[in-house]
């Protein structure tokens, strides 16, 4: 069939006044889209992963939309639907929100910035001037000039007895005995190095005969006499004070009359009185009772600031068998050996009195041979003799020793040097 004339230049003229609008709207979202891309390109240049998703995004709308423009059956050619359509755009989901992160970007550096006024200045505020903690300052200085105060105090305490002097003087003088003469000066340094004490200060000096105890005890006198006057210093000796013709009341009378008469006088000069009691294995019951009470610590003040030193052989088999025993160790010149030897002699003193329990005891340990050979020369140099080492190694010789394996240890120590010596 042939179509009418009529009827094609109307369907012509129908696509003509159609195609103009679609030429310009497809011009209008070209221009748009390009835009948009080079916004995008300029506010988003580190987002590459979105921008990448959106160019996918258009590119694909574009194809859809090429598609629609030569298909009949879509409405795109419907002029109804171009004249009812109020907008148009060609937002995505990412690119709204790529804009909307950027734009949260933004605000975020701006919430960040703090303006002030030109003509306004910054003062921090006053602080409160508080009188309590000026107080509290005050009575910190306070404590710490006194702590230092009685820091000093204390030092000077110990130059005032000069101990130092002390202990070289003993290690010079007293051969063989060194962990002895350490622990003996650590004892007085630790009780005079503070003016008020729960106790007197007992020393108690045990070992074998001739192992230079009385020696010790000779060596302080002289020292605390040096330092001190001699009121403040006595020394007991008890075969001599207290001889066994006298009776044991009246000797407890007198030694409690000393002590007493001597602690008095100490407290009023502000002294530690030093009381030296040799041979106490020969006092009686009723002086070491006598001598008991002294060391008690509920006591007056005055009793308690003084020293006692008790020179015995009480102890001394114990100590003898303990050195003869450990002889090939170093055991004996070590602080352990002493605390063993400790432990070994003073349930022998406990049990002779109880007094031994407030007693701090320092064993005597038995010398050597060449320790004997050294009290000979120290007495020949007192004599005014001359020291020849032969003659003295002659003079050592005679004596009697323990022998265990290559040492010897003289059995009555240095007692009997100054006969032989007397005797040149």
């Amino acid at each position: 069939e042939e179509v009418p004339d009529a009827v094609i230049p109307a369907a012509s003229k129908k696509i003509s006044s159609i195609s103009s609008p679609l030429r310009a709207i497809i011009r209008l979202r070209r221009r748009f889209r390009g835009l948009k891309k080079s916004r995008l390109h300029l506010e988003l240049p580190r987002e590459k992963p979105a921008e990448f998703v959106h160019t996918r995004l258009l590119q694909r709308q574009l194809s859809l939309n090429r598609t629609s423009l030569y298909s009949p059956s879509m409405s795109f050619f419907n002029q109804s639907g171009f004249e009812s359509s109020q907008y148009f755009t060609f937002d995505t989901s990412v690119e709204h929100y790529s804009v909307k992160k950027c734009k949260r970007k933004k605000s975020r550096r701006k919430s960040r910035m703090v303006l002030y006024p030109d003509k306004t200045k910054k003062y921090l505020p006053a602080e409160e001037k508080s009188k309590a903690k000026r107080c509290l300052l005050l009575l910190i200085a306070i404590i710490f000039f006194q702590i230092l105060n009685a820091i000093e105090n204390l030092d000077d305490n110990l130059q005032k007895y000069d101990l130092d002097g002390l202990e070289k003087t003993m290690h010079r003088e007293v051969f063989g005995q060194k962990v002895a003469v350490e622990s003996i000066v650590e004892l007085l340094k630790d009780y005079l190095a503070t003016h008020i004490h729960n106790k007197p200060l007992v020393i108690s000096l045990n070992g074998p005969t001739g192992v230079g105890k009385s020696h010790v005890g000779w060596v302080l006198a002289k020292h605390f006499r040096s330092v001190m006057d001699n009121d403040f210093v006595l020394q007991y000796f008890v075969m001599h004070h207290c001889p066994s013709g006298v009776a044991p009341l009246t000797c407890e009378i007198d030694l409690s009359k000393k002590i007493s008469d001597m602690v008095t006088r100490a407290e009023i000069e502000e002294k530690t009185p030093v009381f030296i009691l040799d041979e106490v294995e020969l006092m009686s019951p009723i002086l070491l009772d006598t001598l008991s009470r002294f060391f008690e610590p509920n006591q007056t003040n005055e009793f308690l600031n003084a020293i006692y030193i008790l020179i015995s052989n009480l102890g001394g088999a114990e100590i003898t068998k303990f050195v003869i025993q450990n002889a090939s160790t170093e055991l004996l010149h070590q602080q352990r050996g002493a605390e063993e030897l400790l432990s070994i002699i003073q349930p022998v003193l406990v049990s002779a009195h109880p007094l031994w329990k407030a007693a701090d005891i320092v064993p005597f340990v038995l010398l050597e041979k060449s320790h004997v050979i050294n009290c000979f020369l120290e007495q020949m140099r007192r004599e005014g003799l001359y020291p020849d080492q032969k003659h003295i190694e002659n003079l050592a010789n005679q004596l009697s020793y323990y022998t265990t394996g290559d040492k010897q240890y003289s059995s009555m120590g240095c007692k009997q040097v100054l006969a032989k010596v007397n005797l040149l």
